[in-house]
């Protein structure tokens, strides 16, 4: 790392952000890897389940703790052990399961080692890759409660936020997030998981102080993660809220807008 570098830890958003569709893009792969040889510590930060974030990670060819399910979640791969563990209330889960089995929807809902699908058809078993289950009704385990909850469907989604996100504002979160499809997903946690408060637990257990950490977004719900870091970087497609919130606006992600601002960092050790 560049020794004027006040910035020691890269956290990365991954849909919209780091990933165009499901794919990591080589240069984006590429400046990664520059970034870990230069000494900063690389963190995944995504609203998908740990599994995917650690084959990202493990493509990129780091091995830091990921923050997994928009903040719920942070596993240092290493010691395999989560350092970081919210879920949702149960009375929310319940009220929530209800819904999504009433409705017509896609409902993704990982709940310990396991990522329930809820779709009314059963799916094609080869797109249903560990840890994946599929399921045509949710049923709670109140010993195993839910991290996260992500949920597509027009009219599951009006009735998530007419009948719940209020009734239950001071202890979940319900957020807009940008899917690998670009459509838009409702993604569901408890209160205190946020990205941001992920990367403060994640940089805590690294010795890092947030403030030395760069956060990458694009959407709603990487809004916390700016807030935590001690930098951000918004990709230009994000809307104006996320670009007002960052340090520095990039080229668009399927414009490699994170090797683009890596790049930077790399070549003066700060953003503009």
């Amino acid at each position: 790392m560049r020794p004027h570098s006040p910035y020691r830890v890269l956290a990365f958003d991954l849909d919209g952000t780091l990933l165009v569709g499901e794919h990591l893009p080589p240069a984006n792969r590429d400046a990664l890897r520059a970034a870990r040889d230069a000494g900063y510590r690389i963190i995944i930060a995504t609203a998908r389940w740990k599994e995917a974030a650690l084959a990202i990670a493990g493509e990129a060819g780091v091995e830091d703790p990921v923050i997994a399910c928009s903040g719920a979640q942070v596993h240092d791969p290493v010691l395999d052990a989560d350092v970081f563990d919210e879920r949702l209330p149960i009375d929310f889960a319940r009220a929530l399961y209800a819904l999504c089995n009433e409705e017509r929807c896609i409902a993704t809902v990982t709940v310990g080692e396991r990522v329930w699908i809820k779709l009314d058809g059963e799916p094609d078993s080869a797109l249903m890759t560990d840890p994946m289950r599929w399921t045509a009704q949710l049923e709670l385990n109140e010993a195993d409660l839910p991290r996260i909850a992500a949920v597509q469907g027009s009219r599951i989604g009006a009735r998530i936020k007419s009948e719940l996100k209020e009734r239950f504002r001071d202890r979940v979160n319900v957020f807009d997030s940008i899917g690998p499809t670009g459509k838009i997903i409702l993604t569901i946690t408890a209160k205190n998981a946020t990205k941001g408060a992920a990367l403060q637990a994640a940089c805590a257990h690294l010795g890092v102080p947030p403030s030395a950490a760069v956060a990458f977004g694009d959407a709603e719900n990487d809004l916390a993660l700016f807030a935590a870091a001690g930098a951000a970087v918004a990709m230009g497609q994000a809307s104006g809220e996320v670009k007002a919130a960052a340090t520095y606006v990039s080229t668009p992600h399927d414009e490699d807008g994170v090797a683009h601002a890596i790049g930077i960092l790399l070549e003066r050790g700060r953003l503009p």
